[in-house]
């Protein structure tokens, strides 16, 4: 056995299945009945160590064909990070696995998640190494970003958030990683509807239902120029609830960074300077806003 490839398709559920094909040291085809019964896909989370850091996931032969099928349900628990596909053949060294195909149309249909305690998503993607990986989201609550419009000085953030309800004291709240300035503090308009999730999940309320409630913030910018740096962008739910990052992981764009590029808002301080405001993600795909 020289090398495996691995095509991942996600399910609306958060699942990722694994189809697994061996080849040789001349690419060619191995039989899948040449793999042990032990074989397995290992995901290993990249610098960290225990027992939740490693999931084993047996491999199935299927009745014909030359591919071994792996099932990482959806309710599987996965820490949040970034976890290192390999191929487990027993007494044989892991091998590495290598990219295939990926299908995670239902992400960008935007999945269904189950209410879990917890929300989870997996996104397989290529290293740069040319190795498969998967980035793994784990998130209870969830602040989901959504459209985002800049004018006139003003960020307006539409959004989902899941898993706990909002209460009318709800706020957005933008903190300088840098200083320990107090945030700024803005209020949060709730949804009109609210959406119940799939599953039931303890916890949940009356009808153990996953709660889903859409929401509206305006931000104003100048209001975050007593700050010449990065302000990481909250979500309150409550005024006695713990503050939840606000993010956007609920579709197949693995680095938003990339994708999602804002315009800088010059925006006025009293002396009469210009300061460029921008919003964009961070490399964990949450919002943040950076004042030049």
């Amino acid at each position: 056995m020289d090398h495996a490839r691995a095509d991942c398709t996600a399910d609306s559920r958060g699942g990722l299945a694994f189809a697994v094909r061996l080849f040789d040291e001349t690419a060619a085809d191995v039989p899948a009945h040449e793999a042990p019964e032990s074989a397995a896909v290992l995901l290993r989370l990249r610098q960290q160590h225990g027992p939740d850091a490693t999931v084993r996931l047996p491999l199935a032969r299927a009745e014909a064909g030359e591919t071994l099928h792996a099932t990482l349900a959806g309710t599987a628990l996965l820490r949040e990070g970034r976890w290192d596909a390999h191929l487990d053949l027993g007494d044989e060294e892991l091998l590495r696995l290598l990219p295939g195909m990926n299908d995670l149309r239902s992400l960008a249909a935007g999945a269904a998640f189950p209410a879990h305690a917890w929300l989870g998503v997996r996104i397989p993607y290529t290293t740069k190494h040319g190795n498969l990986s998967v980035r793994a989201w784990l998130r209870r609550p969830h602040a989901e970003a959504g459209a985002l419009h800049l004018a006139d000085g003003v960020m307006e953030l539409h959004g989902t958030f899941h898993g706990v309800r909002l209460d009318t004291t709800a706020h957005l709240e933008a903190r300088p990683r840098d200083a320990a300035a107090a945030p700024v503090r803005v209020p949060v308009r709730p949804g009109t509807e609210e959406h119940p999730g799939q599953a039931t999940a303890p916890d949940d309320g009356p009808d153990g239902r996953h709660p889903v409630r859409g929401f509206t913030t305006e931000l104003p910018l100048d209001a975050l120029l007593s700050f010449g740096g990065v302000w990481d962008l909250w979500l309150r739910p409550a005024e006695d609830e713990e503050p939840v990052r606000v993010a956007r992981i609920l579709d197949d764009v693995l680095n938003k960074k990339r994708v999602f590029s804002y315009p800088a808002q010059q925006v006025t301080d009293g002396d009469g300077t210009a300061h460029p405001v921008r919003p964009y993600y961070t490399v964990n795909n949450n919002l943040s806003v950076e004042v030049g």
